[in-house]
């Protein structure tokens, strides 16, 4: 029998204070207001900098980062967090979920790595849950097709938008990749 993470009490912590680190402002706004009424005591940032600094003035016992902010990678303000409060309880968030991207979040001090979109209730339970205790497995998990889609979108970017580029880079038919591309995103 697996053993869940059991969920801590948000009173049994001394600073409640959440960074909440991340450039898509709609998603940021609704999370903070969310996690506000939860109990936290919010503050945001929407760039690498911006967290930074957030993190030299304030000291947060918990944060969101987004792994790829628009002036850079949210692992540094992972690092400044966990160099100015080791305790801090840190969730990554990015909207393309990798095991390399996902190791270095958690070697960086990085508790647990979600990928969006992440409601409020699986960032809540990501945070309060018991570190020594193995986590829940997700109630919605992506489908295989929905990862592989999302897997070949991020190759696509990464190329610039350039379809023979990727077709290169995924050893796929250039034809079979603008198939791919056409299409909806599976659920």
């Amino acid at each position: 029998m697996k053993e869940e993470a059991k969920l801590q009490n948000l009173s049994d912590f001394e600073n409640k204070s959440l960074l909440i680190v991340d450039d898509d402002n709609p998603f940021r706004e609704r999370l903070a207001r969310a996690m506000e009424k939860k109990g936290f005591e919010v503050f945001q940032a929407e760039s690498v900098q911006k967290g930074v600094e957030s993190v030299k003035t304030k000291k947060p016992g918990f944060a969101v980062v987004d792994l790829r902010l628009g002036d850079g990678n949210g692992l540094e303000v992972v690092k400044e967090i966990q160099s100015s409060n080791s305790d801090s309880r840190i969730i990554m968030l990015t909207g393309y979920g990798n095991i390399p991207t996902a190791v270095a979040a958690i070697k960086e001090g990085a508790i647990d790595y979600l990928a969006k979109p992440a409601d409020a209730e699986d960032v809540e339970k990501a945070l309060l849950a018991d570190p020594s205790k193995k986590a829940a497995p997700p109630e919605n998990p992506m489908s295989a097709d929905r990862v592989k889609w999302e897997h070949i979108h991020r190759v696509f970017e990464l190329c610039n938008r350039n379809v023979s580029e990727t077709a290169r880079r995924l050893k796929m038919h250039r034809r079979t990749l603008q198939r791919i591309l056409s299409k909806r995103s599976p659920r």
